[in-house]
C-alpha cells in the first residue's frame, strides 16, 4: 500500500497521537500488510508477542480459552481498532486469542521499529500506558461502581422526568442508566456478566426497528443506523456499557433503558452526531418504538435462556460422554453394590458410572423440553398485552423479523394480556436446572463415598489429586471437586426456590419480580457450565479403579449369600450369613464346609459374569 495512504491512516489510530509527519513517515515504513480470512487466526494464547496490530479493514474477536478448553469472548474490533499494543511493552507471551470474522488487513509494525527511534518509542508508549489504564479502569469500575467510568472527565446533560444528569461524555449508556447505577447497587453482577442476555436485547431492538421501519415509523437511515448499533452488541461490542444491576426494581426497565440508550448513542454516532443529540435518534421514540418494557425484556430473556441451555446442553453432553468413557474402562471390575449403604450384591464399576450417563442422559431431553417453552413470546404486547402504542400489523412484523435474525422458531403468544403476565416458563425450566443439580450432586456423594479412606473408607476408585487437603494433617487430599459441585448443586436448588416464590409473588397484568427470576435462572446455568466442565476434566476423566481391592471386597462379603439363595434356600442362606458374621469367615469356605454345593458349582455361581446379570437358575 502506498506510504501516504498509511501515514493518513496511522495518524487516525490513538497510539501514534502527537507524532508529527516525519515521525508517522518514518513509522509508516516499517509497517507490513498481513490479510486474513474469515476464521484464520491473527495471534494465539501463549504465542510470542510480534507487535501491535492495527486493523485497516475487517473485523477480528478476541478470546480467551478455560482451563477446559471453552472459548470465552472477550471483545470485538474493527478498523481503526488495534491490539497487541502489549508487546512493546513486555515480552510476556499473548494472553488471548485474536480471530478474523470477516476478510480482514491488518498493519503490522513489528517490536524492533521502536527501538530505532527514541522520540517516537517515548511517544507512543506514553500512548500505551494510557490505554492499558483505561483498559485497568474499565476493569476495576466493574467490581466497584460503573458510574465512575470517566475517561477524559468530561460529560454530556441528559434530562428525564426527574431532571437534569451529568452523563459521562464516554460512556454510551445516558441518564436513565445511570440513575439505576445509582439506585440498584444490589448484587455487584451487571448486565455485562451475561453477554446472551445483552446479545438478545441487541436482537429484539434490531427486530423492532426493522418492524417500524416496514410500518413507516422510522425512516432508513435511523433504521440502518439502530440496526448496525445492534450487530456490533450481537458481535460483543460496547458490553462494558451494560452496566445495571441483574436484581433491580421496575420490572427490568433499567435493562431495558440501558439497551436503549446504548443502541441510540452509538446509532448517533453511525450517523455522524455526538451521544446524546436525541433529536435524530431517541433511546424511547425511535429504539424502543412499539415496545414496553414489559415485552421487550422477558422476549430478549426468553432467547437469551434458550442460546444459554444450547450451551448448557454441550456441557453436559461432554460430561455424559467422560462418563461413559469411564463405564467402558471399568467393565471388568467386579465389586460390591449396596443399598442402605449396606452390602447388597454384586455389579461391576463400570455398570455403576453407566448408570451415571444415562440418569444424566435423561436430563437432556427436560432441559430442551422446557426450554422450548421460552419460544413463545409476547412482542407486540406493549404494557399490559393490549398492544397500546403500536400498530396493528406491529406483532407479526417483529415476530418475522425476530425470528429471521435469531434463527429460533418463535411463535406468538394466542393471548398477549396472559402471556404478558405468566412466568410459568420460567418455573419449568428452573425446575429442570434443579433436577440436574440434584442429579448431579447425588453422583458427587456417591464419588466422595467410593473414594473415601484411604486406608479406612471403601477406597473402591482413586479420585485425581487437586490440593493438599489439611493445614494440620499431612498427606491428606481431600476430594475437592465433588464438594465443590454439591455445593453448586445447593445453590441451584436454593435459586429454583427464588424462581418459584417470585412466580407466585407476581399480581395483576406484570409480574414485577422477573430480574431476580432472571438472575437465579442465568447464575444457576453458568455455576453448572462450570461445575460440570470441572467435574469432567479435573475429577471423572482421571479416576482409577482400586481393581483388586474391589475384588476382595466382593469375596469377603456377606452379600455373596444373595446369589447363592436360588441354589440352596433363603433360610440356609441365612443362617450361612449369620455364621458367616459372627465368626468372620468367608462366605466361600463356609459352603464347601458344610457340603452345600461343590466346588465347581459355586465357583460358577460365583463368577464375576453371573453375578452382574440375570440367568438361568437350574445348575
Amino acid at each position: 500500500m502506498d506510504n501516504n495512504k498509511i501515514v493518513g491512516f496511522l495518524q487516525k489510530i490513538e497510539l501514534f497521537r502527537g507524532l508529527n509527519d516525519k515521525e508517522l513517515g518514518s513509522l509508516a515504513k516499517g509497517v507490513t500488510e498481513h490479510k486474513f480470512d474469515v476464521g484464520e487466526m491473527l495471534f494465539r494464547e501463549n504465542g510470542p508477542r510480534e507487535g501491535i496490530m492495527i486493523i485497516y479493514d475487517g473485523e477480528v474477536e478476541l478470546f480467551k480459552s478455560n482451563p477446559f478448553g471453552v472459548e470465552l469472548k472477550l471483545t470485538y474490533f474493527s478498523s481503526g481498532d488495534f491490539l497487541g499494543e502489549g508487546a512493546w511493552a513486555s515480552n510476556s507471551p499473548h494472553s488471548t486469542s485474536a480471530r478474523a470474522l470477516k476478510p480482514t488487513v491488518v498493519f503490522k509494525v513489528e517490536n524492533d521499529v521502536l527501538s530505532k527511534n527514541a522520540e517516537i518509542s517515548v511517544k507512543v508508549l506514553a500512548n500505551i500506558t494510557r490505554v492499558i489504564q483505561r483498559r485497568m479502569r474499565h476493569a476495576n469500575n466493574r467490581m466497584v461502581n460503573p458510574a465512575s467510568q470517566y475517561e477524559s472527565g468530561s460529560t454530556r446533560i441528559e434530562h428525564d422526568l426527574l431532571g437534569e444528569r451529568d452523563v459521562p461524555a464516554e460512556c454510551y449508556y445516558g441518564v436513565q442508566t445511570l440513575r439505576a447505577i445509582e439506585n440498584f447497587n444490589i448484587s455487584g453482577v451487571t448486565l455485562n456478566f451475561f453477554p446472551d442476555i445483552i446479545d438478545a436485547l441487541a436482537m429484539v431492538k434490531q427486530a423492532a426497528a426493522e418492524a417500524n421501519f416496514d410500518l413507516g415509523l422510522i425512516d432508513e437511515r435511523v433504521k440502518e443506523a439502530i440496526v448496525l448499533a445492534c450487530l456490533e452488541i450481537t458481535h460483543g461490542k460496547f458490553h462494558n456499557h451494560f452496566v445495571v444491576d441483574m436484581i433491580q426494581g421496575g420490572a427490568g426497565t433499567s435493562t431495558n433503558m440501558n439497551a436503549n440508550e446504548v443502541i441510540a448513542n452509538r446509532a448517533l454516532e453511525i450517523m455522524g452526531y455526538s451521544k446524546g443529540e436525541y433529536k435524530h435518534c431517541h433511546p424511547l421514540n425511535h429504539v424502543n418504538l412499539s415496545q414496553s418494557t414489559n415485552d421487550a425484556y422477558p422476549t430478549a430473556v426468553k432467547i437469551a435462556i434458550y442460546n444459554s441451555n444450547i450451551k448448557l446442553v454441550k456441557v453436559l453432553e461432554l460430561l455424559i460422554e467422560s462418563f461413559r468413557h469411564k463405564a467402558k474402562e471399568f467393565a471388568h471390575v467386579i465389586k460390591m453394590g449396596r443399598t442402605q449403604l449396606q452390602d447388597a450384591v454384586p455389579m461391576t464399576l463400570g455398570q455403576a458410572f453407566e448408570a451415571y450417563a444415562v440418569t444424566l442422559g435423561e436430563e437432556i431431553d427436560r432441559l430442551n423440553q422446557n426450554a422450548k417453552l421460552f419460544l413463545e413470546i409476547n412482542m407486540g404486547a406493549t404494557a399490559i398485552g393490549t398492544g397500546i402504542n403500536s400498530e396493528p400489523e406491529y406483532p407479526e412484523k417483529v415476530l418475522e423479523h425476530l425470528r429471521r435474525i435469531t434463527g429460533m422458531e418463535l411463535v406468538l403468544a394466542a393471548n398477549l394480556v396472559e402471556a404478558t403476565q405468566d412466568t410459568g416458563a420460567f418455573v419449568m425450566y428452573s425446575s429442570a436446572v434443579k433436577r440436574l443439580a440434584v442429579k448431579l450432586s447425588k453422583i458427587s456423594n456417591d464419588l466422595r463415598l467410593l473414594s473415601s479412606g484411604p486406608r479406612t473408607g471403601l477406597n473402591e476408585i482413586n479420585l485425581p489429586p487437586m490440593q493438599p487437603g489439611s493445614s494440620i494433617m499431612p498427606g491428606k487430599v481431600n476430594p475437592v471437586i465433588p464438594e465443590v459441585v454439591n455445593q453448586i448443586a445447593f445453590k441451584v436448588i436454593g435459586n429454583d426456590l427464588t424462581v418459584t416464590l417470585a412466580a407466585e409473588g407476581g399480581q395483576l397484568e406484570l409480574n414485577v419480580f422477573e430480574p431476580v427470576i432472571v438472575q437465579s435462572i442465568f447464575e444457576s446455568i453458568e455455576m453448572l457450565k462450570n461445575g460440570m466442565n470441572t467435574l469432567k476434566y479435573r475429577c471423572v476423566d482421571g479416576i482409577t479403579a482400586n481393581e483388586e481391592h474391589c475384588k476382595n471386597m466382593v469375596y469377603h462379603s456377606i452379600g455373596l449369600v444373595t446369589a447363592l439363595n436360588p441354589y440352596i434356600g433363603y433360610e440356609a442362606s441365612t443362617q450361612l450369613a449369620k455364621e458367616a458374621l459372627v465368626s468372620n469367615r468367608g462366605v466361600y469356605e463356609l459352603v464347601l464346609e458344610k457340603g452345600l454345593l461343590t466346588k465347581e458349582q459355586l465357583d460358577m455361581i460365583l463368577a464375576p459374569e453371573n453375578m452382574i446379570k440375570p440367568r438361568k437358575m437350574k445348575l
